[in-house]
């Protein structure tokens, strides 16, 4: 049977003149070699203070940088006074430990003309950013000093660019007056509300006028959807049910194609008509992490559809050294409002918003809105749905004479109670 190890607790007044043991840890790293660090420890010499007789200074020398830690001011660890920590002395012979107070020390990197007590990042007007800046030119790898001096220049950069829009905007004001102003960008804020909107004609005595074909869908367009909508040219319900079974199509396009007729002319205008439509709906949906070219609205889209979507629907921006399309918020109304103007063409202009809606996912004020401001009347209508149910639907219908809001209204919340 193995012989069981004792310890005993040795005090401060058995050890003399030595100090508790110290143990120490590195706030920006780990220590790798012990042996070439020469620790140095500071006691405060005004022992008649009771507040000041325990306070220390631990200090390290090493080849790249010296370090201090204490355990008194702001950088000592909050723990020192709450806790009580012990080292353990094991003798392998005799089975017997010894154990000592210790006293935990958070070593930080001392930089030449720091107070060491104090521990201010501010002080002296050097920030931390600034410090370890000073780090990186010192002791930093290539790579680290490059960002840093791109970092640097990019700064100043701002700063100039800074400097160069505050003075114009001071001699545009000093020359056309802040009233003048006012004016222009109360004026720019009304046509930029209104700039998502399709092309609209409010006095054509027709309805297939108020939104013209041709502005939703440009001949060469067109054309070019010959050859990607045979699978929309269907009518029976069994085609019907199996394109459905894919997935790739919209609740609104699959209900369209229920009500097509079987003559062959109008069976490919509209099979052209909605497959472009459900590009628009697969375009508007496209996540931001997937929205990165043209390439992402599949593979059975025309080149001259693609380009053109991505000419009309994105805003092309530089960042980080490239050139990519992002699609903000107005522009994603703006396909809404294409959409909705192409199925009235499909429906003799009355359509179905709820549908659309949902497609889109998109809240229902807000596809109302947008209806709304394109000067359509919008109803609700029962609408039979599978399994014998019915259930409400709002209903847009274009009637002339049209009356065109010039911005989308707002809606205010309702005050809780």
């Amino acid at each position: 049977m193995a012989a069981a190890g004792v310890w005993k607790y040795r005090e401060t007044a058995e050890l003399g003149p030595e100090q508790p043991a110290t143990l120490v840890q590195f706030s920006n790293g780990r220590l790798t070699n012990s042996e070439n660090v020469e620790f140095q420890l500071h006691k405060n010499i005004h022992t008649n203070n009771p507040r000041k007789k325990h306070q220390l200074i631990l200090s390290a020398e090493t080849d790249r940088l010296a370090y201090v830690g204490n355990n008194f001011g702001p950088s000592a660890l909050k723990c020192n006074s709450l806790c009580k920590y012990f080292v353990g002395v094991l003798n392998k012979t005799t089975g017997k430990m010894e154990v000592h107070d210790a006293q935990l020390f958070n070593m930080h990197p001392f930089f030449p003309g720091e107070s060491a007590a104090g521990g201010d990042t501010n002080e002296k007007g050097i920030s931390y950013r600034e410090k370890v800046d000073s780090l990186i030119e010192a002791f930093g790898t290539n790579k680290q000093k490059r960002a840093l001096s791109s970092r640097r220049l990019n700064q100043v950069g701002n700063e100039t660019l800074q400097k160069a829009v505050a003075k114009a905007a001071e001699n545009i004001i000093d020359k056309k007056g802040i009233t003048a102003l006012a004016n222009e960008a109360t004026q720019f804020e009304s046509q930029d509300k209104s700039s998502f909107l399709p092309p609209c004609h409010a006095d054509a005595d027709k309805p297939e006028d108020v939104y013209k074909f041709e502005d939703i869908i440009s001949t060469p367009e067109y054309q070019a959807l010959e050859a990607h909508s045979v699978p929309l040219k269907i009518s029976t319900a069994e085609e019907i049910c199996k394109l459905a079974q894919t997935g790739n199509y919209s609740s609104f396009v699959l209900e369209s194609l229920k009500s097509l007729t079987q003559d062959e002319k109008s069976l490919d205008h509209k099979g052209r008509c909605l497959f472009y439509l459900q590009i628009l709906i697969r375009l508007h949906n496209l996540k931001n992490h997937e929205f990165k070219h043209k390439g992402s609205l599949g593979s059975d889209v025309a080149d001259v559809v693609k380009n053109s979507l991505m000419k009309n629907f994105t805003v092309l921006t530089y960042n980080n050294g490239r050139i990519k399309n992002v699609m903000p918020a107005s522009m994603k109304a703006k396909i809404v409002t294409y959409i909705i103007a192409l199925a009235l063409h499909i429906n003799s202009f009355q359509t179905d918003l709820t549908y659309l809606q949902r497609d889109l996912k998109i809240s229902e004020n807000r596809i109302l809105d947008i209806a709304r401001a394109m000067g359509l009347k919008v109803a609700k209508k029962k609408v039979d749905i599978p399994g014998g149910a019915a259930e409400d639907h709002k209903i847009a219908t274009l009637i002339l004479p049209l009356v065109v809001q010039s911005t989308l209204r707002g809606h205010k919340r309702k005050k809780m109670k």
